[in-house]
């Protein structure tokens, strides 16, 4: 079920989004070619190179940052749209996280990142080291080694030996509109000796954690931004810091 009550918005035959009744009308304004009906929204495929206009001339904040447009998360690049408006336009959106691993003789520890209190969405939370979105043109493996440059300092030699563990898919309202992500995560295993460096002025600070304190972190709500206790649930499933009571709660919420 998708939140909200939102019109589907195609594109020729293309379902590319979910779009609010007033945003509908007023993309509808713009360009008569856009056309309502009981439940959707239509615009033709011409229209798909210009989604971007469309977003500036109904007032939709932008992030100078390009997405690519998919009908489905594999499909093949209808067009892009500025990240800023994925949310507005119900379009679905692609990021990478990395659990960045050191293990010491005590145990697994979780390099935990504190995003910057300018961040627009959710500053000042717990975040991974590295995570970010998908810019149009890239892979996810693509973004995730950009990424760790760009937040960690991590060098693409070092974060090309990640691995991928998880996807995850969620639909869900937020502030700024509705969220239909789709999260592709990976597990690294670091040196004792590296210490990550924020290169982009993205993150306040690095704290290195025992996986039993994340756990522990992860039971005071809103501690971490919202989709990182996805990935991070599934690493402390994998390492088997849940009893199986309480595994079997989790299993099947996290992993339909």
């Amino acid at each position: 079920m998708l939140p909200g009550a939102r019109l589907a918005l195609h594109a020729g035959p293309h379902h590319i989004g979910f779009v609010k009744p007033e945003l509908a009308e007023r993309l509808c304004g713009v360009d008569p070619a856009i056309k309502m009906s009981p439940g959707r929204v239509d615009m033709p495929v011409a229209l798909l190179p210009r989604l971007n206009e469309l977003a500036a001339a109904v007032g939709i904040p932008t992030r100078a940052e390009d997405f690519d447009v998919r009908a489905t998360p594999e499909g093949e690049v209808l067009g892009v749209l500025d990240r800023g408006a994925l949310p507005s336009f119900g379009v679905i959106g692609v990021g990478v996280h990395l659990n960045g691993l050191v293990r010491k003789p005590e145990g697994l520890h979780l390099w935990v990142a504190k995003r910057a209190a300018n961040k627009k969405l959710d500053p000042g939370k717990l975040d991974h080291l590295v995570a970010g979105g998908v810019p149009a043109g890239h892979s996810p493996f693509a973004a995730m080694l950009k990424e760790a440059w760009e937040e960690a300092g991590l060098e693409e030699r070092s974060a090309a030996q990640a691995r991928e563990v998880a996807r995850f898919r969620y639909n869900m309202e937020r502030p700024e509109g509705l969220r239909r992500d789709v999260v592709y995560a990976y597990d690294l295993e670091l040196p004792a000796d590296f210490i990550p460096k924020p290169m982009d002025g993205e993150v306040e600070s690095f704290m290195l954690w025992p996986l039993e304190q994340v756990k522990q972190a992860l039971c005071t709500p809103n501690e971490f931004k919202f989709n990182v206790v996805l990935v991070l649930l599934d690493l402390l499933l994998r390492q088997g810091l849940f009893t199986p009571e309480e595994a079997e709660i989790l299993k099947p919420a996290l992993y339909a």
